[in-house]
């Protein structure tokens, strides 16, 4: 008996467990969603700042003005110099770290990451509760978080080849932790927005990109690229229109 048919079930079956236990915007937005701006941020805190994200992030809001805080495990890894950069080593999972950096901040960035793939974690819901408790102690006030396609009521909007293979095979637990984290900020009292890109590439920015939540498609793979990412997730700093909301982003 080939187990193919088995393979593909498992695969359909994990995409609607993704699909349930991530966030649905349409019954987490608590308040309906604005499309006057708010606060224009002065100061903000960068979680993830190594990684491909996280330099995008790093090096557009500084060209943007904002006061940058990169907190970072090996900063060795971030080779930037800038007058409004902040780089301080410490640990997400380090809950007094996050804890004192924190403090002074006007919202978070968060572009958290890891390459443990292939047993289960949870840095990603971990250290984002830390991050939640912090923001609440400092009374800071947003949290744009970078996710991705796949979950809640973006399962299976990666396309086949995601679906079938890359998450069930190679990302089943990373994308579990990533549901636990969605809940978590969804259950949280800051305002936030959680942000689902496609499939990811080091291409440069192009600028326009599609948004909402109906982003990608069941068969072809959609993507976009980081440097496109890092700067729809600083627009949402000042932006309410997806306030509470998980948008998908992709070309």
């Amino acid at each position: 008996m080939s187990l193919l048919p088995l393979f593909v079930l498992y695969a359909v079956l994990l995409s609607v467990a993704l699909g349930r236990a991530g966030v649905r915007s349409a019954t987490t937005a608590t308040t309906p969603a604005a499309s006057t701006p708010g606060a224009k941020p002065q100061r903000v805190l960068i979680i993830g700042a190594t990684g491909d994200t996280g330099r995008q992030l790093v090096t557009q809001a500084l060209d943007r003005g904002l006061a940058v805080t990169a907190l970072v495990r090996d900063p060795s890894r971030l080779r930037l110099e800038h007058p409004q950069l902040t780089i301080v080593q410490g640990d997400v999972l380090d809950e007094a770290a996050i804890a004192a950096v924190m403090r002074g901040q006007d919202a978070v960035l968060c572009a958290l990451g890891h390459k443990r793939f292939f047993y289960p974690t949870r840095i990603l819901s971990d250290g984002t509760r830390n991050i939640l408790r912090a923001m609440g102690t400092h009374d800071v006030p947003r949290l744009v978080c970078e996710t991705a396609l796949g979950l809640g009521d973006s399962a299976g909007r990666m396309g086949l080849y995601y679906t079938l293979f890359v998450i069930p095979v190679i990302l089943p637990w990373y994308f579990w932790d990533k549901t636990r984290q969605e809940r978590l900020i969804a259950s949280s009292g800051v305002d936030w927005v959680i942000v689902r890109p496609a499939a990811l590439t080091d291409d440069a920015a192009r600028g326009r990109v599609r948004h909402g939540l109906h982003i990608g498609g069941l068969l072809l793979t959609a993507r976009i690229s980081r440097a496109d990412v890092a700067g729809f997730m600083l627009d949402q700093l000042e932006s309410d229109t997806y306030l509470r909301q998980a948008p998908g982003l992709s070309w």
